[in-house]
């Protein structure tokens, strides 16, 4: 097992279970350049043991994931500072204009979910606390989700970024095409009864009997023949990507793209501001739940 400064790595069930949470608890679990380097290594690590047959991937501290890191003092040292991140300099990081955003993210935010996505071996999300934005991401990438009876889900980044979206963006597919317009353009959260009812989340625990639950799921999945567990997951997949799945998600990816050019070309920098009707982010109001019965 390799050694990680941004996760835990717990193996189960004689191997035949990992248990991956990120561990940034400080930063709600932000993903940093960090943390998402390390997720894949480990997933790749995960995959590449055939007494692996479920990966679970959870989060500790208050929230399974916050989103993409927005500007914690670890982040912009990996991007700037002293104790940069290998990664930033290369993959598009030394570059000038659109390449040096685009090339990037490319890798570490889109190919990476997709590729996580198509993992070898069966996953199961854990998630626990808000979900938003970026955390939707590495929860859609997982084949199952478990989900505390407390969640909300949201992506917020077109109300407070000015943005269509995060760059894995499967969101017709998990909420539904209205579902999704209403979301984006409102920024209003969806309960995890109702996220339940459209088949995105599978199973519903208290908090407390979360990781326990999730546990038993897994042995459930880890009884099948991982030849049949693997092409069941294939199947499925091919299926999506044949009605039309993978275009979609490069076809928004550059339209993702697109997005942060047109901030970057009024406001030099790379999301909306508030001269233009985008909050700051750090003052945006508080995210409320989309109702049936109220505008």
């Amino acid at each position: 097992m390799g050694e990680y400064r941004w996760l835990t790595w717990e193996s189960l069930d004689e191997g035949a279970i990992v248990r991956i949470l990120l561990n940034r608890p400080e930063t709600r679990n932000a993903q940093s350049r960090g943390l998402l380097v390390e997720l894949g290594e480990a997933f790749r690590e995960a995959e590449a043991d055939d007494d692996v047959r479920v990966v679970i991937l959870g989060g500790t501290g208050k929230m399974f994931s916050s989103g993409h890191d927005m500007g914690s003092k670890e982040a912009m040292e990996e991007y700037n500072g002293p104790n940069r991140h290998p990664t930033a300099m290369g993959d598009g990081g030394t570059r000038e204009g659109l390449e040096r955003r685009m090339i990037p993210e490319w890798h570490y935010f889109f190919e990476n979910t997709r590729r996580w996505r198509d993992l070898r071996k069966i996953t199961i999300a854990q998630v626990h606390g808000p979900v938003y934005a970026a955390g939707l991401m590495l929860m859609w990438a997982c084949d199952l989700i478990c989900a505390a009876d407390d969640v909300t889900f949201a992506d917020v980044t077109g109300t407070r970024l000015g943005m269509c979206g995060v760059e894995y963006f499967a969101h017709p597919w998990e909420f539904g095409p209205r579902k999704t317009k209403e979301l984006m353009l409102t920024g209003d959260s969806m309960d995890v009864e109702e996220a339940y009812r459209l088949g995105m989340v599978n199973k519903v625990f208290t908090a407390e009997a979360l990781a326990d639950k999730t546990l038993e799921f897994a042995r459930r999945v880890a009884t099948l023949p991982t030849v049949t567990a693997l092409l069941v997951k294939e199947a499925v997949n091919q299926s999506q990507d044949s009605m039309g799945f993978h275009n979609a998600l490069n076809a928004c990816f550059s339209l993702h793209q697109l997005n942060h050019a047109h901030w970057a070309e009024l406001t030099g920098g790379w999301v909306g501001t508030p001269e233009y009707g985008v909050p700051a982010w750090g003052t945006a109001p508080p995210v409320k739940p989309a109702r049936r019965d109220e505008p």
